[in-house]
């Protein structure tokens, strides 16, 4: 069996879809405008996701971590990830539901000054939805990854929809809009970008 056109077929197929991310460019620089007004507030950034998404969660999270407010300095943008507990997220799902295993963390630890970043490839993942619920309830800034559609959509402050229904392609572009809006955060806060603080992550 003759797979080489399968590989060539997922490439083109994956840069169809990046290549439109470009008419979301005022929607990615909105996202690194809300980390920079995060950092500036000393608020903090939470992610969740599952599976697939949550790994992408924590990538995104090890990225923001190396945000700087000023060159030299330890003043840096907290990025946390409800995946990351997996004793608090197990009991949750557990005793309470799968569906609440997000909205419980998130109800204790989110802020007014916070920022609530939901993935999901559907944009109908219930323990994302009543997340970024959750988070609105409180006060805290909401932004969703998503597919092309879901109800989550209509429920962050800002959503940005990959146009396609492949899981792989629409984690690919997360990972994408993710490290584009760390870079970006960082030039609006320094003029600068330094690739240092990102390598633990590969």
């Amino acid at each position: 069996m003759d797979l080489q056109p399968k590989i060539s077929e997922a490439i083109a197929e994956h840069l169809t879809v990046i290549e439109q991310l470009t008419a979301m460019s005022s929607l990615i620089l909105q996202v690194a405008g809300e980390l920079v007004a995060t950092l500036r507030r000393q608020g903090k950034v939470v992610l969740c996701g599952n599976g697939g998404s949550a790994s992408n969660a924590q990538h995104i999270a090890a990225e923001m971590q190396g945000i700087r407010a000023h060159p030299g300095t330890s003043q840096g943008l907290l990025a946390l990830v409800l995946t990351e507990n997996t004793a608090l997220f197990t009991a949750i799902s557990n005793d309470v539901g799968y569906s609440a295993a997000f909205r419980r963390q998130v109800e204790a630890i989110v802020r007014k000054d916070d920022l609530v970043i939901g993935l999901s490839t559907s944009g109908r993942s219930p323990n994302v939805i009543e997340a970024i619920r959750a988070a609105r309830q409180l006060g805290a800034r909401t932004v969703a990854l998503l597919g092309e559609s879901g109800p989550l959509a209509d429920i962050a402050d800002i959503a940005i929809c990959i146009p396609s229904t492949s899981v792989p392609r629409i984690q690919e572009a997360h990972m994408l809009i993710g490290h584009l809006i760390c870079e970006l955060a960082q030039r609006m806060t320094t003029g600068e970008y330094q690739t240092r603080f990102a390598a633990h992550a590969g």
